[in-house]
């Protein structure tokens, strides 16, 4: 048998079971051959450790978090109770680089709240930063619970398999529960995470190799599902002014909700008629792109500045955005 389905569910009529020797491998069989069993928050118990994956990520690829994030933030911060009683800008200065800074102040947050984790995925979702998938998840990785999860890969394979262009949410969640393996829980959606990343590619799938191909509806024209979406970027500009005294910058900290907590340089309306302009750099977000024309102007005397010298800078939570002007500098 490919999976087992839940009890009940309209898919039943999809799975097969083969008993000739050119059969696929059942998906057990091939997440035990096949899988990323070397990732290290799928060789844990802790709860805190899954959450913290799951959280960095989002919009984030494995091997970034892998090779820069994961172990140097757990160094840090070892537990929950450690996390929440560190202050936000050490917890921000560890996350410089991975970007969606939002994600690490809800990770904060939530440590100032609790010190472990609950079980329940209604009560998960409570917590700030804490959305449906990333409760399944937690509730699946960390309890063993059988639940799906629903992340863009998976999304994707269901989109496929039931030949979905354009399905509403309950509607997919509603197909994830259908072909979920409800005594194998854990191995059945990492499996599917792992087809999704390596197998059922947004472009150019590798279908004969997939052990879910012979329940796919969509695998004969598989990159029309899902329908895609045409995205158009738009594009912000922003002055941005660096006051300089005694070879030090003046730096302020972000309190708006974009990369609130962020120390960065000002961006005004118009820039002083005596500061001399530097360039401009550009830095692409998931919804716009940004360019910021850079001056910088020479104080004459100190005034209620936050200033720093460049090795106090390396210290602080920056952007990326923030870094390239610096780099300008």
């Amino acid at each position: 048998m490919l999976f087992k389905c839940a009890p009940g569910n309209t898919a039943k009529h999809l799975v097969q079971y083969r008993m000739d020797t050119k059969a696929p491998l059942s998906l057990l069989d091939w997440y035990k051959k096949n899988g990323r069993h070397e990732l290290p928050w799928r060789n844990t118990q802790d709860a805190y450790h899954i959450y913290l994956s799951e959280v960095m990520l989002q919009q984030t690829q494995v091997k970034t978090v892998l090779e820069r994030f994961y172990f140097p933030f757990l160094k840090r911060f070892p537990s929950l109770k450690a996390l929440g009683e560190a202050p936000l800008d050490d917890v921000l200065k560890m996350w410089e680089g991975l970007g969606y800074y939002t994600r690490a102040k809800n990770l904060h947050k939530t440590a100032t709240l609790i010190s472990e984790l609950p079980s329940n995925i209604d009560t998960l979702m409570t917590l700030p930063g804490i959305g449906k998938n990333t409760a399944h998840a937690i509730a699946a990785f960390a309890f063993h619970q059988s639940v799906p999860v629903m992340e863009a890969n998976v999304k994707r394979i269901l989109c496929r398999i039931f030949a979905l262009q354009n399905p509403s949410p309950k509607e997919l969640w509603d197909k994830a529960y259908e072909l979920l393996d409800t005594a194998h829980p854990f191995e059945y959606n990492q499996a599917m995470m792992d087809i999704g990343s390596g197998i059922c590619l947004p472009k150019n799938p590798k279908c004969l190799l997939c052990p879910l191909s012979t329940i796919c509806t969509g695998k004969d024209a598989p990159e029309r599902y899902p329908q895609k979406q045409k995205k158009t970027v738009p594009t912000r500009e922003q002055f941005i002014m660096v006051y300089r005294y005694n070879d030090k910058l003046s730096l302020t900290q972000r309190k708006g909700k974009f990369l609130h907590g962020l120390w960065g340089f000002e961006s005004v309306d118009d820039p002083l008629c005596a500061a001399e302009y530097l360039g401009e750099v550009t830095h692409a977000y998931t919804h716009f792109k940004l360019i910021c024309k850079v001056y910088v102007y020479d104080e004459p005397s100190k005034e209620q500045m936050h200033y720093f010298s460049l090795s106090d800078i390396r210290n602080l939570a920056i952007s990326k955005v923030d870094e390239k002007i610096l780099t300008l500098l």
